[in-house]
């Protein structure tokens, strides 16, 4: 089975490492390149939490994320804790879908004064209990067509992989026909943003890769029983 990976090249690649383990035939196709941000860090004895929603923001940070490295981090996703992990942080929970929970779970635990390291576009999320600080440290700038692989593997009857919103709506932007094309999506969100018209769609349960081959696999079987239908 054929997935086509839009991530960028670093998220990506390891997305491939773990399809292709499981059996899973990858494609990687960026529709994004990350470049880091300049960036002032505050003063740690200011801010109660962390905040990450993306790997990136971590690999991309650079040497101002070492100033908050004892303090508590929230991250989305298992890969975005993960990479918190390998950059020094210790103190880490892990949030179960999207930037909404992560804030909830803060609230929950006291926590009133949040450093979010975010990307240069992302969903401002707010909580009425929070303070919230939003640093854009990164860049993902969008590509203007389709890949070559992208639209080669989509030729192949790839299932595409959708991990954010903003994939999902550059995505849908560059596909000529989408009643052809198959998509697991990271979360609600990201299937709302890649909208209607599509051969099929499936969610993943969680927000890990794991979910989320499961939910392409889902679109694969119900293709062989005959069930797929425009959504």
């Amino acid at each position: 089975m054929k997935l086509l990976i839009l991530r960028p090249r670093v998220g990506g690649d390891a997305t491939a490492v773990r399809a292709g383990r499981l059996g899973f035939d990858p494609v990687v196709a960026p529709l994004f390149h990350y470049r880091s941000l300049p960036w002032s860090p505050p003063d740690p004895k200011t801010v109660d939490a962390v905040l990450l929603t993306s790997a990136a923001a971590v690999r991309l940070g650079g040497d101002g994320l070492a100033r908050f490295r004892s303090l508590p981090v929230q991250a989305v996703g298992t890969a975005t804790a993960d990479a918190a992990r390998l950059a020094g942080f210790t103190d880490i929970t892990t949030s179960g879908k999207d930037a909404d929970a992560a804030l909830i779970q803060l609230a929950a635990r006291g926590h009133r004064v949040i450093l979010h390291l975010a990307g240069r576009e992302h969903i401002a999320v707010e909580r009425p209990s929070l303070s919230i600080q939003r640093i854009p440290v990164y860049a993902a700038d969008a590509v203007d067509r389709l890949p070559d692989a992208a639209a080669a593997a989509l030729a192949d009857r790839a299932v595409v992989l959708l991990h954010s919103p903003r994939a999902a709506t550059v995505f849908a932007g560059l596909v000529r026909t989408r009643t052809t094309v198959r998509i697991a999506c990271f979360s609600s969100a990201v299937a709302d943003a890649a909208n209607a018209g599509w051969a099929g769609v499936a969610v993943a349960t969680h927000p890990t890769d794991d979910a989320l081959f499961a939910a392409a696999r889902l679109l694969c079987d119900q293709e062989l029983d005959g069930m797929l239908e425009p959504q």
